[in-house]
C-alpha cells in the first residue's frame, strides 16, 4: 500500500488530530479506526492515508494485518495541540505535508490572494512534481491553516493570506485612515456621519498588513482611547447587515471530552463588533484626520 496521491485527501484538521491521538497508545486496525471514530470505511482509509503520508502515524505489519501507530512527529504533533501551541502544529504541517507547504510558499510569494489566482499559480509551480491542486485541495489546507493561525480568510473577498504579525505597525492610523477613505468611497450614499463598517475595516486592515484580527482590534482600542472626539465607535441594530459576512472565521479549541484529543471546530459567520467596556460597536465614523497612535513599547 502506498500514501502517497497526487491530490491532497478532504481530511479536516480535527480528524487528524482524533487519529493521531487514537493510534498514541496502541496500534490500531483500519477496524478498529473506523469503529472508535465512528466513521466510513472509506473515510477512515482516507484520513489514514494523509495522516501516514504527513508522517503522523506510520504502518507496520503484523499477522498479516496492516496496523498504524503514532510516530514521533505526531507525538510532537499532539503534544502542541494539547499544550494550544497552534503555531507549533502549524509548523509541524507546513514541514510534513508537501501541499500544505506548497501552499503556504505560494501565499509568501504572491501575497493576498483569490483562489483562482492561486490555483492557477500553484499547478504551474507543481507541473513537473509528483503532487498536483484542485480547488478542493486549496480549501482543506486553507482550512488547516485558518484554524491554527498561520492563514487568514478576508470573510468579505475570500482572499487568502499569510498572517506574519501579532502586532500593528507605527504608522497603524494612516493605514486606518487610506483603507477608511477607500471603503468610504465604496460605500454608497446615505451613510449618515461617515460611519462605516468595522468589520469590513477590520478584514480590510488585516489583510493588508498581515495581521491578526485580535490585533487590530487591539490596536483601534487604543486608538480610540487616544483620540476621543476624533474617533467615534456606534453601535448597531441587531438586523444590521454590518455583522453579515459571506465566509465564516473559523476557531479552533480542544474538546471538552477527556477520553480523546480532539478538537471543536467553529465557523461563525456573524461577525464580531469591537468590543469596549463589555459592549459591541460595529461602525467607525473619523471627525478630525489629525490622530495620533502610540505603540506598544514590545510589539
Amino acid at each position: 500500500m502506498t500514501s502517497e496521491r497526487a491530490t491532497v485527501r478532504p481530511v479536516t484538521l480535527g480528524r487528524l488530530t482524533e487519529l493521531t491521538h487514537l493510534c498514541e497508545s496502541s496500534r490500531k486496525t483500519t477496524e478498529n479506526i473506523r469503529e472508535e471514530l465512528s466513521i466510513t470505511h472509506r473515510r477512515a482509509r482516507e484520513t489514514i492515508l494523509e495522516a501516514t503520508r504527513i508522517s503522523l502515524l506510520k504502518e507496520e505489519d503484523s499477522d498479516e494485518q496492516q496496523t498504524y501507530e503514532t510516530t514521533p512527529i505526531g507525538e510532537r504533533f499532539l503534544e502542541a495541540i494539547r499544550s494550544k501551541d497552534w503555531s507549533t502544529a502549524d509548523d509541524i504541517l507546513s514541514v510534513r505535508s508537501p501541499h500544505y507547504g506548497a501552499f503556504l510558499d505560494a501565499l509568501t510569494e504572491l501575497g493576498p490572494t483569490n483562489i483562482e489566482t492561486l490555483l492557477e499559480h500553484l499547478m504551474n509551480e507543481l507541473e513537473f512534481s509528483p503532487y498536483s491542486f484542485n480547488q478542493t485541495g486549496i480549501e482543506v489546507v486553507g482550512d488547516w491553516g485558518e484554524r491554527l493561525g498561520g492563514v487568514q480568510r478576508n470573510a468579505f473577498t475570500g482572499d487568502y493570506y499569510v498572517v506574519t504579525r501579532d502586532g500593528v505597525p507605527d504608522n497603524f492610523q494612516f493605514v486606518l485612515l487610506e483603507l477608511y477613505d477607500e471603503l468610504e468611497e465604496t460605500a454608497g450614499v446615505n451613510l449618515r456621519q461617515r460611519y462605516l463598517s468595522i468589520p469590513r475595516l477590520r478584514e480590510r486592515t488585516c489583510e493588508r498588513l498581515e495581521c491578526t484580527r485580535e490585533a487590530f482590534d487591539s490596536g483601534l482600542s487604543k486608538l480610540c482611547r487616544e483620540n476621543v472626539g476624533k474617533i467615534e465607535l456606534s453601535g448597531a441594530p441587531l438586523d444590521t447587515g454590518a455583522k453579515d459576512a459571506v465566509l465564516g472565521i473559523k476557531k479552533i479549541e480542544l474538546a471538552d471530552d477527556e477520553s480523546l484529543v480532539s478538537t471543536s471546530q467553529s465557523t461563525q459567520q456573524v461577525m464580531a463588533g469591537l468590543e469596549q467596556f463589555d459592549k459591541q460597536y460595529y461602525y467607525l465614523a473619523v471627525y478630525d484626520r489629525d490622530i495620533t497612535f502610540t505603540p506598544d513599547s514590545n510589539p
